[in-house]
């Protein structure tokens, strides 16, 4: 059985999409970008807007019942692959002190909806006997 998740912490989906669903203990998160979900205003530095999306895409995962130690899969999405760098070290700090990192794709793309540069998507596995916080 399947279940949609949203929540206010991070910005309403742009289209007929969930935020996040769960199916058993996977958790799949829709892709992330650098909306500020209080004023819906997209960041205007790379390096910003992939703060923004991992804060973003903690939001969805908290509101799953997990946390970015249970991610298992991300796909990093970049309108400039010469941003992989920067990225990276902002990425870098969002899974700190992880014994396991997940497994991760990063793909340069022609765009992202809204005119983001960075949009961040996740998989995550939920704990025996976690629930939901929403």
């Amino acid at each position: 059985m399947k279940k949609a998740v949203a929540t206010k912490q991070a910005p309403q989906a742009l289209g007929p999409y969930s935020q996040a669903v769960v199916c058993g203990k996977m958790v799949y998160c829709s892709g992330q970008i650098g909306l500020d979900p209080k004023t819906n205003q997209l960041a205007k530095e790379v390096d910003q807007q992939a703060k923004q999306a991992l804060h973003n895409l903690k939001a969805v995962l908290t509101a799953t019942g997990t946390t970015p130690a249970d991610v298992v899969k991300v796909t990093v999405f970049m309108t400039n692959i010469e941003d992989f760098q920067l990225v990276n070290q902002i990425y870098s700090q969002f899974f700190v002190d992880q014994q396991c990192l997940p497994a991760r794709s990063a793909v340069g793309v022609q765009a992202l909806p809204a005119g983001a540069l960075v949009e961040i998507e996740a998989i995550a596995q939920k704990k025996k006997g976690s629930k939901s916080n929403e």
